[in-house]
């Protein structure tokens, strides 16, 4: 048995490799058994690709559904971000497909000539969003590209004094109803506060673009971001969005916000080791609460998960991604 099936109390491979979902049985295969399973094109044929692909607009974006309250929000740039990640993250689709292209293309689109993504927050700086949106980029075969340069230069000017970082928006002391009004109408943004405390739900975010870099990753930047990042495992927010510890424990995949999984991946693709007094910590916990399906569950913040049809689908994709940390950490 692979060592670092030995960590865990319960076998997560044979519901991964039954579930039925020729992607996810793909990935496990690749991943974890090291199986040749052919090229990943094959893939990019199955219907639930098909459809994502078939709502994509002309100029490389997804429009999103329902009511778009403020003009000054770009929702089809959020939308762009979301549906890539099932295409990319899941499926494995990269820069060789033409419609991936034009949707790398709309994103950068939407880079300012500073080199942030801007939009997510009307005019506003959104560090966390320009981070995970890189990372993204970089997963598809742009890691190499001048425009993600650009955009760690920006990031690296955006940090706070401690070295990591939040939304600038939120180190200023604003009523509610002008943060509203910053995030819904445009105006210029706020510069950051940098004697604040960084936050650990931005900085995990953040931090996905320089785990994913090559060359980036073992910077001394992304390094002490990596160090803050860990030593505020289990514990709740500087910041009052997302500041419950509850938050930690709730998981989703494709990433999406910051969580243990999130953080584990991004400092396992870093090289920090296992011996890590609090990696080591972060890892006690996922072998403590797996299940007996050999799953986890997708949320540890409530007594009680629903079983939805989400829930269901992705506690395999959750269940693949710790694997996936696991054997990278353990070989």
């Amino acid at each position: 048995m692979d060592s670092w099936l030995r960590q865990l109390k319960f076998d997560p491979l044979r519901p991964l490799l039954t579930s039925g979902n020729l992607a996810l049985q793909y990935m496990t295969r690749r991943d974890l058994l090291g199986e040749q399973v052919g090229p990943v094109l094959g893939l990019w044929e199955l219907p639930t690709v098909q459809r994502i692909l078939k709502r994509q607009l002309a100029d490389g974006s997804w429009a999103r559904l329902g009511e778009q309250k403020h003009l000054a929000i770009n929702y089809n740039l959020i939308e762009t971000w979301r549906q890539s990640r099932f295409l990319v993250e899941q499926y494995g689709l990269n820069r060789e497909h033409p419609q991936i292209r034009k949707a790398a293309e709309y994103l950068f689109s939407c880079q300012t000539p500073q080199g942030d993504i801007r939009g997510m927050l009307a005019n506003q700086y959104a560090t966390y969003y320009t981070g995970v949106i890189m990372a993204l980029l970089e997963e598809a075969g742009y890691a190499d590209d001048p425009r993600i340069d650009r955009g760690f230069r920006w990031l690296l000017t955006m940090r706070q004094d401690d070295g990591g970082w939040t939304i600038p928006l939120i180190t200023r002391k604003l009523d509610r109803a002008t943060q509203y009004r910053l995030t819904s109408e445009y105006a210029d943004p706020v510069e950051p506060d940098r004697s604040k405390s960084f936050s650990h739900n931005w900085t995990g975010m953040v931090l996905r673009a320089f785990a994913l870099h090559p060359q980036q990753r073992h910077s001394e930047a992304a390094m002490v971001a990596a160090s803050l990042l860990k030593s505020r495992f289990f514990q709740p927010d500087s910041c009052s969005s997302y500041q419950a510890a509850g938050y930690w424990v709730r998981f989703e995949y494709p990433f999406w916000w910051n969580s243990l999984i999130s953080a584990l991946d991004s400092l396992s693709l870093m090289g920090l080791p296992k011996e890590d007094l609090q990696i080591q910590k972060g890892l006690a916990w996922l072998a403590e609460h797996q299940q007996e399906s050999g799953l986890w569950r997708v949320s540890y913040a409530r007594a009680q998960e629903q079983e939805s049809t989400k829930v269901l689908q992705m506690r395999p994709w959750v269940t693949l991604a710790i694997c996936r940390i696991l054997k990278r950490l353990y070989g």
